[in-house]
């Protein structure tokens, strides 16, 4: 039997992902930027929150502000790419050319965002030096060994689930409800998300950090390759499984009717 809400969750994530993958130039690089000042405002929230109540708990709930705007506002995070552009791929909407494109962009631009807003935070609020300092220190001293592979596993694994928990809704409430979660989870374990840990360590090498460059350049591919196998691994494959091959060859059928188009810019 069709689950047809699971069906339109698919149907919508092609289309979107159709979109994302076909963005021209500027406005890959302007979504990228954005996506990676949202997630900082997350964590300057979070510092503050720490700073001043010393509860990683409450903390942790504050830094959800930053997970608002990649709802409301459409901005991105790399690992949000995870599942939709895949299903457009998959469903033959695009090539692989152009989701390696997004996602190199996509990362590179957030990193730039979150380098510049740390920049001005920690310039901004020189009291949040030593917590940020500690927050920061924490992803880079896990190393690269099988605990904190298992973390970026696990930090892909929620951030796709979230995407598609979003995807299968059109309630805004309950698109921020699973935000929140996710945002909350992220850091009150903490998992070892790309980008989230490169905010954190971004913020503590402008506040004297104990690590240079190239120790956080370490951690976040090791955590970027742990977040793909969460992400599309196990979550974005089995959820194609879940929808079944009919899904897949309807949304085929249909991008062999329509022409397909190519991104701006280089590939």
């Amino acid at each position: 039997m069709t689950d047809e809400p699971l069906v339109a969750a698919f149907h919508r994530s092609v289309d979107e992902g159709a979109t994302r993958l076909h963005r021209p130039l500027p406005e890959l690089v302007a979504t990228g930027v954005v996506g990676g000042i949202d997630v900082s405002v997350g964590l300057f929230a979070f510092l503050v929150v720490l700073h001043r109540s010393g509860s990683r708990l409450l903390a942790s709930l504050a830094f959800g502000i930053g997970f608002l705007p990649l709802v409301l506002a459409r901005s991105e995070l790399f690992t949000e790419n995870f599942l939709v552009p895949v299903a457009a791929v998959v469903a033959r909407k695009a090539r692989v050319r152009s989701l390696l494109r997004l996602w190199v962009g996509t990362a590179i631009f957030n990193l730039v965002g979150a380098f510049g807003f740390m920049a001005l935070a920690m310039a901004a609020f020189p009291e949040l030096h030593g917590v940020a300092r500690e927050i920061g220190s924490h992803p880079v001293d896990l190393g690269i060994g099988a605990r904190s592979f298992a973390s970026a596993v696990m930090a892909g694994l929620v951030l796709t689930l979230m995407t598609w928990m979003e995807r299968a809704t059109e309630s805004v409430v309950a698109k921020l409800v699973a935000a929140l979660a996710i945002a909350f989870l992220l850091v009150a374990a903490p998992l070892q998300h790309a980008i989230v840990l490169s905010v954190e360590a971004f913020a503590a090498l402008r506040s004297g950090a104990p690590f240079g460059y190239l120790d956080w350049l370490g951690a976040f591919a090791w955590a970027t390759l742990g977040n793909a196998v969460g992400g599309v691994g196990l979550v974005t494959i089995l959820r194609l499984v879940q929808v079944g091959p009919g899904a897949v060859a309807e949304e085929r059928d249909r991008s062999d009717e329509e022409p397909r188009p190519e991104p701006d810019g280089p590939s």
